[in-house]
C-alpha cells in the first residue's frame, strides 16, 4: 500500500462521507436515482492538529461524532421523501440519547459488574469488564446487521473501503477498479473501536491500581463514571496511533496480529456493494480530493 494522503470516511444513509485534504464530501443517491453531494472546504487550520500524534486521534473521534451527525442529517433528508425531512434538533436529540445510553451500557455497566464480581482482583475485574463490553458490542452489531436498512448502510461501508483501496493503489478511480478491491480495510472505524476495547484493559487496570475501589455501590458507580469517561479520549489517542502504525505494516507479524481481529469484525459491518453504490462512494472521494465530477449535482443546505 502506497503512503499517500490519508483519506477516511464513513457510510451514511444511501451514501458515503469522505474526508480528504481539501474537503469533506458527502454523496447520496436520491430516490429518483440521481446523485447529489455536499462539500465542506477544509483549510490548513482545520488540518493543523491532525498532524500531532495522539492529539489527532482525540480530534478525529470528536470530529467524527459531530461531523458524522451533521452529514447523517444531510443524507437522511436527501435520501428520503420531502415529507420525511428531519430537523437537526430531532437528529441531535436522538444521537445524544444514543451516546448517553452507549456510555452507560458499554462503558459504565460492564465496569460496575466486573468490580462487584472481582472486587479484590482489579486485573480480573478489568478483563471481565472488557469481555462484557466486547460481547455487548459484537452482539449489538450482529443483531442490527439483520435489519434491511442497516444492510444497505453496510453495503455503502463496503463501497467506501473499496473506493479508498482504489485510491491507495494508485489506479484510476473507477467503478471497475474499485469493484475488484477488498472491502476490509485496516483503518476502519470498526477496527478502531475494537482496538479501543483492548487498550482500555491496560489503561483502566493502571487507573484502578492508583485508587482504592469504594465498597458502597453508589460510590462505586460515581467512581466508575469519573475514571472511565474522562479517559476515553486518552484511550482513543493511543488506539488511533496503534491502528495508524499497523495499517502500513501488515507484512509485520506483530502488526498483523493486532489488525486481524478488527478485520474479522468488518465481515459483519461491511457487505459487498453493487456498482451504483460504488459510484456514489467515488463521487464523495473525488470531491474530497478536489477532483471534478460530472455525474453528480452539488447541493447547498
Amino acid at each position: 500500500m502506497n503512503k499517500k494522503i490519508i483519506v477516511g470516511g464513513q457510510a451514511v444513509i444511501e451514501g458515503v462521507m469522505m474526508r480528504g485534504p481539501k474537503a469533506i464530501a458527502t454523496a447520496v443517491r436520491k430516490k429518483d436515482g440521481t446523485i447529489v453531494y455536499r462539500k465542506k472546504e477544509l483549510t490548513e487550520k482545520n488540518n493543523r492538529w491532525l498532524k500531532v500524534p495522539f492529539v489527532r486521534g482525540v480530534i478525529m473521534l470528536f470530529d467524527a461524532m459531530i461531523t458524522g451527525t451533521k452529514e447523517l442529517i444531510f443524507a437522511s433528508n436527501q435520501a428520503g421523501d420531502a415529507e420525511e425531512v428531519l430537523s437537526e434538533k430531532e437528529i441531535f436529540s436522538t444521537v445524544t440519547l444514543s451516546l448517553l445510553l452507549g456510555v452507560g451500557i458499554f462503558m459504565v455497566l460492564p465496569s460496575i459488574i466486573g468490580s462487584v464480581m472481582f472486587h479484590s482482583n482489579k486485573l480480573a475485574a478489568n478483563i471481565v469488564e472488557a469481555i462484557m463490553r466486547l460481547v455487548i458490542f459484537i452482539g449489538y452489531i450482529w443483531g442490527i446487521s439483520f435489519m434491511k436498512d442497516i444492510q444497505r448502510v453496510f453495503q455503502y461501508h463496503g463501497a467506501e473501503h473499496k473506493s479508498i483501496y482504489n485510491y491507495e493503489s494508485g489506479e484510476e478511480l473507477s467503478v471497475e477498479n474499485a469493484r475488484k478491491s477488498p472491502r476490509l480495510h485496516p483503518r476502519c472505524g470498526t477496527s478502531f473501536l475494537l482496538l479501543v476495547m483492548f487498550i482500555s484493559i491496560i489503561v483502566f487496570s493502571l487507573v484502578d491500581t492508583l485508587f482504592p475501589l469504594p465498597k458502597n455501590v453508589f460510590l462505586l458507580i460515581i467512581y466508575k463514571i469519573l475514571t472511565r469517561v474522562p479517559f476515553v479520549p486518552i484511550i482513543a489517542g493511543i488506539s488511533y496511533e496503534i491502528q495508524r502504525w499497523t495499517s502500513y505494516r501488515l507484512d509485520n507479524l506483530f502488526a498483523k496480529m493486532i489488525s486481524v481481529p478488527g478485520m474479522w469484525l468488518q465481515k459483519i459491518t461491511t457487505k459487498e456493494p453493487d456498482d451504483s453504490q460504488i459510484e456514489v462512494a467515488l463521487v464523495a472521494l473525488n470531491v474530497a480530493l478536489g477532483n471534478e465530477v460530472n455525474n453528480a449535482t452539488e447541493v447547498f443546505e
